[in-house]
């Protein structure tokens, strides 16, 4: 079954809050069997602007167990801190 992937490109907007959305995020991911990939770190975009100045990319098991993860009423009040302090294009893509 393939996994899905979680793709964020983020600009941060309030650093104090957004540090407080990355510690309550990552027990969630973590029951959902998500693995964090990549969490920010220099990038370099070869043939457009990045929407944002941070690159997330978190695997789960399936697509579904992503989803789930996503709408997952645990998550949504987190989400809501996450909107709050930062702009960002969140993707769902199956892949290997």
């Amino acid at each position: 079954m393939p996994a899905g992937y979680v793709i964020a490109q983020i600009t941060v907007t309030d650093p104090e809050a957004y540090k407080d959305y990355v510690a309550a995020v990552s027990p969630i991911v973590d029951s959902y069997g998500g693995e964090y990939l990549v969490r920010g770190g220099p990038m370099e975009a070869f043939e457009a602007a990045p929407i944002g100045e941070r690159v997330v990319v978190i695997r789960f098991p399936t697509i579904e167990k992503a989803r789930a993860w996503y709408h997952s009423p645990e998550y949504q009040p987190v989400r809501a801190m996450r909107q709050a302090a930062s702009t960002s294009l969140q993707i769902l893509v199956e892949g290997s």
